[in-house]
């Protein structure tokens, strides 16, 4: 069923821009829209610990941590870079420069990362995510960093951690675990102004658009192909993929939820190009839904089909996962297993999925740091990991039954990953690989936004 919520642009003539919402609560009329997730899903539980974690840091002022900004690119040597009086662990990597959390926007935790390129300028944009707003830096240079406006988040007397972003067609489409936050949509052609602009006054920015048919949600997933986007662990639908087509994307419109499988915490949503030809053109998505890989064909919305589930030896917390561009393997990680089990190494799980209706788990990638994983991204066959304490880690996807380690760099000195101390959630959150630059932003949870690039020779 397709419904419509139109939100009515307002025009601007700055990056200062307002919006102003027209409401039609379509989703609202579905009656599986007021399923709300479970209450004893897993992710529950690991939001409660992650909070306390995170209040205790608070409070003994230790996130954010208060760093300087960098100065001039630090060159990694012998293992080792050098930021101010801070030294890191690195191998084949660079910090092209850093921009603290306080000089962001608002002195708060960071979270989720995105970037954008401007399609007229040039210009490399890092979307940086923090627990109260979101903040636009502009690393075209990448060892002069600006950061161009702050966009505070709705309904957050307090905030949240997590707060995720994704763009599609020039706009930034943002959500929040924060009660009633909605999505938030930022038309990124009104940062154009600001380029180049100095002082230390961060401007504040405004909404574009607004969507309000889901509150809290934890993540956006976007097929830049279709045009689609689905918020997933929302309130509505279980938690499952709340669908909204933003093909006009100042203009949402409700299409439809999927909520037979339950909560989904994260998601890639791809036209398939992989080796089964029945598949060919559909549009497939590769759901995480905390004990399972769900694979899931959503071309028809009225008519979403499973081609598989399949769960896993030690489904401690599935979270997130990312193809190679065969689309014959993906690598995923459990973000729990490390916590929960004698192996504390980073577990990075490995599968077969050449025919998506058995996907097999043909092993695992395990690391020599003692860390937690998050977040991972593909780009050219080579993966991007971004592991807590461990930092940035690169690895060689070509073969992704086989992958080694080309580079790292250790976000989070502060962490112990040679040890068990490893094992928390602190450092790095995710990053965005996809700029033609080959430059890497990176936000730290504790710090704030790296800008990182891998040596010459190395890829």
């Amino acid at each position: 069923m397709v419904g419509v919520s139109k939100m009515l642009l307002v025009a601007a003539t700055t990056a200062l821009a307002s919006g102003a919402v027209n409401k039609t609560q379509e989703c609202y009329n579905h009656q599986a829209c007021q399923y709300k997730p479970l209450a004893n899903l897993r992710m529950a539980g690991m939001m409660s610990e992650k909070n306390q974690l995170w209040k205790k840091c608070q409070e003994d002022h230790t996130c954010p941590y208060p760093k300087a900004a960098s100065s001039g690119r630090a060159v990694c040597t012998n293992g080792f870079l050098t930021i101010g009086t801070d030294r890191y662990e690195c191998s084949g990597m660079d910090v092209m420069s850093f921009v603290p959390s306080a000089e962001l926007g608002s002195a708060v935790r960071g979270s989720d990362i995105w970037g954008w390129t401007d399609p007229v300028m040039g210009n490399e944009i890092a979307i940086m995510c923090l627990t109260d707003g979101t903040s636009f830096v502009d690393i075209t240079k990448p060892e002069n960093p600006v950061v161009l406006g702050y966009l505070p988040g709705t309904n957050h007397p307090t905030g949240a951690v997590w707060r995720d972003v994704k763009v599609y067609k020039d706009h930034a489409y943002i959500g929040s675990e924060v009660a009633n936050h909605g999505l938030q949509i930022f038309d990124m052609t009104l940062l154009r102004p600001l380029y180049g602009r100095q002082g230390t006054n961060v401007p504040k920015l405004s909404n574009t658009a607004f969507y309000d048919e889901f509150g809290s949600s934890h993540n956006i997933v976007i097929n830049e192909e279709t045009g689609f986007l689905y918020s997933v662990g929302t309130k509505t639908y279980k938690g499952g993929p709340h669908i909204v087509d933003i093909r006009k994307p100042a203009e949402p419109k409700f299409v439809v939820g999927y909520d037979t499988h339950g909560y989904t915490h994260d998601a890639q949503c791809v036209i398939y190009t992989g080796p089964q030809k029945e598949y060919k053109g559909r549009e497939i998505c590769f759901n995480y839904n905390e004990d399972s890989l769900l694979i899931l064909d959503v071309t028809d919305k009225d008519n979403m089909v499973v081609i598989s589930r399949t769960e896993y030896r030690n489904n401690y917390y599935c979270h997130q996962g990312w193809l190679n561009d065969e689309m014959t393997m993906l690598m995923m990680d459990d973000e729990l297993d490390e916590e929960y089990t004698s192996e504390k190494h980073t577990r990075t799980l490995l599968w077969d999925i050449s025919n998506m209706k058995n996907p097999i788990h043909t092993g695992s990638f395990v690391s020599k740091e003692q860390a937690i994983d998050h977040n991972m991204y593909v780009k050219d066959n080579v993966v991007y990991q971004s592991n807590y304490c461990a930092g940035l880690r690169v690895l060689n996807g070509t073969d992704m039954a086989s992958p080694n380690e080309l580079a790292f760099f250790d976000i989070a000195p502060y962490c112990d990953t040679k040890t068990t101390k490893g094992v928390q959630f602190q450092g790095t959150w995710s990053n965005f690989p996809y700029y033609a630059s080959n430059n890497i932003a990176v936000s730290s949870i504790e710090l704030g936004l790296f800008v990182l690039r891998v040596q010459d020779g190395i890829l």
